[in-house]
């Protein structure tokens, strides 16, 4: 297949979602990935830095999406809600870029680097809502809990949405993780 072919990142992805679940994610090499792809090693690196960051690309792209959004936000009555509304937003455009697949959670779940991965994903989110509300004028003690709960509830939302395969949209996840938080908090 041509290296300029606008499916390539698409196939590196499923195979490497495959190669990852029939393997395990430390067995698996970037050649074992670009080959099942039908692309050389060398084109493998022309869209991803290495082998982790196939699962993960684009990532870089949500903490400036949640700033913005809740920096355009209206104000809900409390940090906490104004977040929350630009969430389900942000979550919503990121559901239709993103395969709602069980596999790849599973694959994540399975190694401790890809586990640190996503935490350092969502610990940007956290830092991009706190920002986003200090320049909005909340103080920062408030601004970084709602930043901590907020991050945790979009998380949960965006578990919720895998779990339901697609079928539900996100953002009654977002309200049902929502709901959860405030009956643990009663």
């Amino acid at each position: 297949m041509a290296r300029w072919d606008p499916g390539t990142a698409d196939r590196l992805r499923k195979a490497a979602l495959e190669l990852y679940a029939e393997h395990g994610y430390d067995a698996v090499t970037v050649t074992q990935i670009a080959e099942r792809a039908g692309i050389t090693r060398r084109s493998y690196f022309r869209y991803f830095p290495d082998k982790r960051e196939v699962l993960f690309a684009g990532s870089e792209q949500l903490p400036p999406a949640v700033a913005e959004a809740i920096g355009a936000a209206e104000d809900a009555g409390s940090p906490l809600r104004t977040v929350l509304a630009a969430l389900v937003d942000v979550g919503t455009q990121v559901t239709r870029l993103v395969d709602p697949s069980p596999e790849r959670r599973a694959v994540i779940a399975s190694s401790a680097e890809l586990r640190e991965r996503e935490r350092s994903k969502a610990a940007a989110i956290a830092t991009a809502i706190r920002e986003a509300l200090e320049r909005r004028g909340t103080p920062p003690e408030q601004a970084k809990a709602a930043a901590q709960v907020a991050a945790i509830v979009f998380g949960d939302a965006f578990d919720r949405w895998i779990d339901a395969a697609g079928e539900r949209d996100f953002p009654a996840c977002l309200e049902t993780a929502v709901a959860t938080v405030r009956e643990a908090c009663r």
